[in-house]
């Protein structure tokens, strides 16, 4: 398989974990105390870790450190976005689309190179 496609899917499920550990327990764990909650999470972002550093490693054999980063944060966006619909009930606004659009052009400038030979 693809070392990007290997990659990115790996980011994808590290992101599932890494939005949970930071985020969840601010709907399932508000009324316990805050050290309860970042137990909680630092068990959560383990698996987040067991993930990511593999995706890291593989994902710079075939890219540099800035394209992996501005990948990551692109797959953070496009993983946070359904989670703070679905899960954490928030309406969306039209920030969120400028803020995406920004981050998709980051990943063009940093890509371009990749993709249009250039």
């Amino acid at each position: 398989m693809n070392r990007i496609v290997i990659t990115i899917f790996l980011l994808c499920c590290s992101n599932v974990f890494m939005t949970f550990a930071w985020y969840g327990h601010l709907r399932n764990l508000s009324h316990k105390p805050w050290i309860i909650a970042a137990l909680v999470s630092w068990g959560i972002a383990l698996f987040e870790y067991l993930l990511q550093v593999p995706a890291n490693r593989v994902g710079h054999e075939v890219m540099p450190v800035g394209q992996l980063k501005i990948l990551q944060e692109a797959i953070t966006l496009f993983v946070f976005v359904p989670f703070s619909i679905f899960y954490m009930k928030e309406k969306i606004s039209m920030d969120y689309l400028w803020a995406g659009l920004c981050l998709l052009g980051a990943v063009f400038f940093l890509f371009r190179s990749r993709i249009f030979g250039t």
